[in-house]
């Protein structure tokens, strides 16, 4: 069964930090991207970052420059999404997602959510003011 899980979100306040995790299972780990996706209240889903596992090539949204990074440990299938300097506006629930390598490079980059194979449940992270 493929699974992707998310785990880390939680409640912070402004200026803290998390440590998101996605655990994958079920297809080959080196064989896709992964990428971190979150969506708050009313607003659109929007890409986060993400992360070719098999060559590390990565990916930041604007607004997350300088304050996430993303990062894998193929030994362990598992990609983290190191949040710091957390602003309010980063309240949403956030979502790993793969896609696999060759569709990954087949067009624009990075790949537009709809692109993606298989999702997880989602992880909710809170920043208070």
């Amino acid at each position: 069964e493929v699974q992707l899980v998310e785990s880390g979100g939680g409640l912070v306040q402004a200026g803290g930090s998390l440590r998101l995790s996605c655990a994958a299972s079920g297809f080959t780990f080196d064989d896709y991207a992964i990428g971190w996706f979150r969506q708050a209240p009313g607003k659109e889903r929007e890409g986060v970052s993400c992360i070719v596992t098999s060559d590390g090539n990565t990916y930041y949204a604007d607004s997350v420059k300088g304050r996430f990074t993303i990062s894998r440990d193929n030994a362990k299938n598992t990609v983290y999404l190191q949040m710091n300097s957390l602003k309010p506006e980063d309240t949403a629930v956030y979502y790993c997602a793969a896609v696999g390598t060759p569709t990954y490079y087949s067009g624009r980059l990075p790949p537009s959510w709809y692109e993606y194979d298989y999702w997880g449940q989602g992880t909710q992270v809170t920043v208070s003011s």
